[in-house]
């Protein structure tokens, strides 16, 4: 669908496409930037594509959610999500980053083997295509109850996350939106360079990494203005002052004559926790004292065993 604008793109050579600069000394043609130059803006279908994509990464979180317990490992996540993936029609899944507890700072993006423990925060990326069209969709949970460290930490990285949302606008330039996040000391790493991808944005299509880029990195010194029909994935990182736990969250964005269309859909504005079910003895002396019944296997109502929001 991209080829739609190859055309015209080919056509705009003189206004900065210059194609003496796709030779190469051996005589090849390098065709990567007017390729990119293509891919930039989206068509009414590619967009579709890229939403649909994004529908089925909601319901692996949905997923996700249910089976996020203790005595669970991050291998077993994957597996299950990998399954419901391809029987929504997912054609090639090519990455499931799981990460928890104390594996969650520094950052790795790889899963592994680990337990999932009471306490834990945990955070997942699924990278997948649908009919060419990519994902990249973070989203956090906790595991059982959530400390202060831990919201603290969700709450900023959702801050930084919802400051970059709110300058999508046609017109607007990516330089501004990496000013809104941290900097590189302020996260504690040395410079950019080593801060790269914690507060990041990269263009979706049927690449994983397409225009625009948007980072503290270089966004300052090579600003790109934003244009109706981007579509962009937004990622911020926030670790916790425990020392072990982090928050990351992703979101897809449409660039719409109006502003931001976020089309990752799974809740994120609160830190979620998962697998509560868990009946303090006080509860049964309340319902005894309030003569209320309680179900004949003496566990509270469905009711009171809903998995809680932080």
């Amino acid at each position: 669908m991209w080829r739609k604008n190859f055309d015209s793109v080919l056509s705009r050579s003189s206004e900065g496409l210059d194609p003496d600069k796709w030779i190469r000394p051996y005589g090849g043609i390098n065709a990567q930037p007017v390729l990119m130059e293509a891919r930039k803006l989206k068509t009414e279908d590619e967009i579709a594509l890229l939403d649909h994509a994004a529908a089925i990464v909601d319901a692996v979180y949905e997923r996700i959610y249910e089976l996020l317990r203790p005595g669970v490992r991050e291998h077993e996540i994957v597996a299950e999500a990998m399954k419901v993936l391809f029987e929504l029609g997912s054609e090639h899944v090519e990455a499931i980053n799981a990460v928890s507890g104390d594996r969650c700072n520094p950052h790795p993006h790889v899963f592994s083997d680990r337990l999932i423990r009471p306490g834990d925060q945990a955070f997942f990326d699924i990278i997948h295509s649908f009919m060419g069209y990519r994902t990249c969709y973070y989203r956090t949970f906790n595991v059982g109850y959530a400390t202060p460290a831990q919201l603290d930490a969700y709450k900023q990285c959702r801050q930084w996350l919802d400051d970059a949302i709110d300058r999508v606008r046609p017109g607007e330039t990516t330089d501004k939106i990496a000013e809104v996040w941290p900097t590189a000391e302020q996260i504690g790493m040395k410079d950019e360079r080593a801060a790269f991808g914690l507060q990041f944005g990269h263009g979706l299509g049927v690449g994983l990494y397409e225009a625009p880029m948007i980072s503290r990195l270089h966004s300052f010194t090579d600003p790109v203005e934003l244009e109706v029909g981007m579509v962009f994935a937004l990622e911020t990182y926030c670790a916790a002052s425990d020392g072990r736990s982090a928050a990351r969250i992703e979101e897809e964005v449409i660039v719409t004559p109006t502003g931001p269309q976020v089309i990752t859909r799974f809740p994120a504005e609160e830190l979620l926790v998962t697998g509560r079910t868990y009946v303090r003895g006080a509860d049964f002396v309340h319902h005894e004292r309030e003569g209320s019944a309680q179900p004949d296997n003496g566990r509270p109502a469905a009711s009171d065993r809903e998995p809680a929001r932080a």
